[in-house]
């Protein structure tokens, strides 16, 4: 049996409900850049270092030193800020950062430094309580600010090279004995000097970080890396109590977090590979443009060894550009490969000729929109625009290159990788470093672009594996273009499959509505209703109390770092008098006007525009500050030493932290959206369409129970087959044994699976729901009322995480519970009354069908 690993360990300790249900502070959520959203599994990261820094289990190991195998893309650095949050709540002032690569140094100095860069990661400001805080680099730690977040950069070179030799102001092993240090080690896997050569080497990179880290029983080591190797035995015995989370790039693959990788392999000349890759990033453009997304996708063009040869592919590239014409584009579209032939039809329906193709392609890849990252004398003029290619002033469309992006490339808008050579490294049938590295570097470019649409506001995660010919597609892919060599394709495709990036298990099944379907009324003229989801105005909002802002008071205690040593007994032998604490109500309208003023002025989430989002009632910030509604209807209670309880120092301070915990509040209570309670009728035929789904092959999903549901007697399961999970596929026997029973009541019943096809939004918040099914049941007996139930099977497991889905449908239930929603068509009134009902559990259907009687 193989030994267990801490992320398996952390599971069985605590369990999967315990560490889903380990929230996360306020503080490390509000701390964060709010453009960047917490993802599932980073939530899930933060649990299990919470749980594995406060509790004891057995197997725990003091000093806490921790390692997250976390795939590439997956927001890692993110992870490392929210962390030094959490630690400084914790009293850890003291970061020092280091990594193998210069070119990521800076790229984290970015991050964590850079307020006007598009990834920078924490809010502005940082707040703990009613205290700003800092980020502030350091050469090292000595005389360093301990209210400030102090994180010194360094290379791991640099690091080891400082520590091992005198040099004035470099960091000595001396900086660590006093202090408490967390030491946040990037790319990891490039530490492991000593236990990649199965032996302790006296002077290492390895030995160095174990040096510091060993200076103090309290400092934290906590690595990050993409890359372990679990089948290296040394590094697996190493890493055993130490790999806090795993999770790959499989997983992230899976779960809808990067893009589909595609290999376009091309009986073509380079030259004419390289026009088909053109044609295909500019058809990317194209749909993006169309569907009001702003997106400038980016070619890679990847050269073998050198450096020359990368200089040639883009003088070449340049003479192809200058010299191109619409014939060039005429030949390429002999291809035969759906994807060329699906551009080429979008070209065309959308009125592009051939012409304006070559138009479009001689004006974004001029030269001046190309770009070379590969001379090292050159990297402070590229590191900038290749780290900031999402950017809406970098015009860069392609980028040349041999080895200098294979790690530490932060980009989402590549779309397309060209390999210039047609050699193989593979030896015994193996992929060679050459193959293994371009899979790495596929690996890195697989990052999802962010794009959302009105029926798919997750922006983060691929929205059409259920979808594949629709036309928004093409965006979450990566196509790999490459000759058609049989021998070198297996090849690719095996080190992909190795790297998580592909799935040799995927097929694809086609959906499809039966034809018998196709021909009855229903499907022509019927109606289902569905809501929308709206801007939320918060119209209604007039008070905090209308927004959800509970508390009438806020507390202050004040901290004057002023203190006293004096005799407890007088010259008499009379006990002194000790000054107590003192304690004020204050109304924040009876603070001087200017104080509150200044608060809100260093608080930028309380301009008046934003202000204006969450009261659109308020004419001005002075009647949000002195009306009873808001801020005039609060006060503060201050408590410490009389002396200076009512100074305008203290009362700044106040207030400051009350306008932090508002605004806490405001963010937890008020959404973005909401969905409308009115619903809208939208035509049968045209929400249900046939589609073509992405599966695994041997998976319960992929199973659609086609033998079943093609008999005769089930003609009102309109789909040719059932592509769900086990308790979808049991909701549909169970139904189907009460069949008999409905048809004595109704004459029209139909029971649609929703792949996707359309969503319903919760009232509340605008959170999109798809339900699996819908249920149509048409009454008998002249009675035209149709009911359309919504019906959602859960197992157990998840019933708790979605019960809001559950209160949804039961809202659903009750706003509709005496009406009737009417449509007068051609074809003839129609009345519907959508309804909701519980959870379908397979476990429990005696439950489910009680709760169905009422209903039907």
């Amino acid at each position: 049996m193989a030994e267990k690993f801490l992320y398996d360990t952390i599971v069985e300790e605590f369990g999967r409900r315990t560490i889903q249900n380990t929230e996360i502070p306020d503080y490390l959520k509000d701390n964060l850049n709010p453009k960047f959203e917490l993802r599932p599994y980073q939530e899930e990261a933060f649990a299990r270092f919470f749980l594995c820094l406060e509790e004891d289990f057995d197997g725990k190991e003091k000093p806490l030193h921790l390692l997250f195998n976390m795939a590439t893309g997956s927001g890692k650095t993110l992870i490392m800020a929210g962390l030094i949050l959490y630690l400084y709540e914790k009293d850890y002032r003291n970061f020092l950062f280091f990594v193998n690569s210069t070119n990521i140094i800076e790229k984290t100095k970015d991050n964590f430094l850079n307020l006007l860069s598009s990834k920078y990661l924490f809010n502005d400001p940082i707040h703990f309580g009613s205290v700003r805080v800092d980020v502030t680099p350091v050469p090292n730690f000595e005389g360093v600010n301990e209210n400030d977040i102090n994180i010194c950069f360094t290379t791991i070179q640099q690091l080891h090279i400082d520590l091992n030799t005198q040099k004035e102001n470099a960091l000595t092993f001396e900086d660590f004995k006093d202090k408490k240090i967390v030491l946040l080690a990037d790319e990891a896997h490039h530490i492991n000097t000593s236990t990649k050569a199965g032996q302790e080497l006296i002077v290492s990179w390895e030995n160095t970080v174990e040096r510091i880290f060993g200076q103090n029983p309290d400092n934290l080591l906590l690595e990050f890396t993409a890359t372990l190797d679990y089948t290296h035995r040394s590094l697996a015995d190493k890493y055993r109590n130490k790999v806090l989370y795993k999770y790959d790039l499989r997983q992230f693959r899976n779960d809808g977090y990067s893009k589909d990788v595609f290999i376009v392999q091309a009986d073509f000349e380079e030259r004419d590979r390289i026009i088909q890759a053109l044609i295909l990033n500019q058809y990317k453009q194209e749909v993006a443009a169309k569907h009001q997304i702003n997106l400038k996708p980016v070619i890679l063009f990847k050269a073998q060894r050198t450096i020359e040869q990368s200089r040639k592919n883009k003088e070449d590239f340049h003479k192809l550009i200058d010299n191109l014409t619409a014939a060039h584009i005429a030949n390429i579209r002999r291809s035969n490969i759906p994807l060329v032939q699906r551009a080429f039809q979008f070209f065309d329906d959308n009125d592009i000729s051939d012409e304006h193709l070559v138009g479009r392609l001689k004006r974004e890849f001029q030269e001046d929109y190309c770009l070379s990252v590969n001379d090292e004398q050159e990297k402070e003029n590229y590191q900038i625009l290749v780290n900031t290619l999402e950017d809406n002033d970098n015009r860069i469309r392609a980028i040349f290159a041999v080895q200098k992006l294979n790690e530490g490339w932060d980009v989402l808008n590549l779309f397309d990788i060209v390999r210039c050579y047609t050699t193989r490294d593979a030896k015994a049938g193996k992929p060679g470093k050459t193959t293994i590295a371009e899979a790495q570097l596929i690996g890195r470019g697989a990052r999802y672009f962010p794009f959302a649409t009105d029926d798919y506001p997750d922006q983060y995660q691929r929205k059409f594996d259920k979808n594949l010919m629709t036309e928004l597609r093409v965006l979450e892919e990566l196509h790999y273009h490459s000759i058609n060599n049989p021998k070198y394709i297996s090849e690719i495709r095996t080190a992909l499959i190795d790297e998580g990036m592909l799935d040799e298990r995927t097929v694809e099944k086609r959906l499809k509505l039966k034809r018998e379907f196709k021909k009855t009324d229903f499907y022509k003229h019927g109606i289902i209703y569905i809501n929308e989801r709206v801007k939320n105005r918060n119209e209604s909002v007039r008070s905090f109390a209308d927004i959800g802002v509970a508390s009438k008071s806020y507390h202050y205690s004040l901290a004057t770092g002023r203190g006293v040593s004096e005799a407890v007994l007088d010259d008499s032998g009379e006990v002194q008098q000790i000054v107590e604490a003192g304690r004020r109500d204050v109304p924040v309208k009876e603070i001087p006007f200017h104080v509150v003023r200044t608060a809100i002025v260093r608080n930028s989430f309380f301009a008046f525009k934003s202000l204006k989002t969450y009261f659109p009632h308020i004419k001005s910030v002075r009647e949000f500050i002195q009306a009873e509604e808001y801020l005039g209807g609060l006060s503060i209670t201050l408590q410490g030493d009389e002396r200076y309880l009512l100074s305008n120092e203290t009362y700044l301070a106040a207030v400051t932290g009350l306008l932090n915990q508002i605004e806490s509040e405001l963010r937890q209570n008020v959404t973005e959206y909401k969905g409308t309670e009115s619903f809208k009728p939208s035509n049968v035929n045209s929400i249900f369409t046939d589609k073509t789904l992405k599966l695994i092959e041997g998976s319960e999903r992929a199973d659609g129970d086609e033998q079943l549901l093609s008999d005769e007697d089930r003609k009102w399961y309109v789909f040719n087959a059932n592509y769900g999970t086990r308790e979808e596929k049991d909701f549909v026997r169970t139904l189907d044994a009460q069949i008999d029973e409905l048809k004595e009541k109704y004459d029209g019943i139909y029971l649609v699976r929703n792949e996707r096809h359309f969503k319903i939004y919760n009232f509340d918040d605008g959170q999109a729901f798809e339900p699996d099914f819908v249920l149509f049941l048409r009454e008998k007996n002249g009675n035209t009322l149709i009911r359309q139930i919504f019906i959602e099977p859960k197992g157990k497991y998840l019933q708790k995480h979605e019960k809001w889905k559950e209160d949804f449908l039961k809202q659903i239930k009750e706003k509709f519970a005496g009406e009737v929603l009417v449509l007068k068509t051609r074809s003839g009134t129609q009345k519907h009354r959508p309804i909701g009902v519980p959870f379908y559990d397979n476990q429990d259907e005696r439950q489910f069908r009680e709760s169905l009687e009422p209903v039907l």
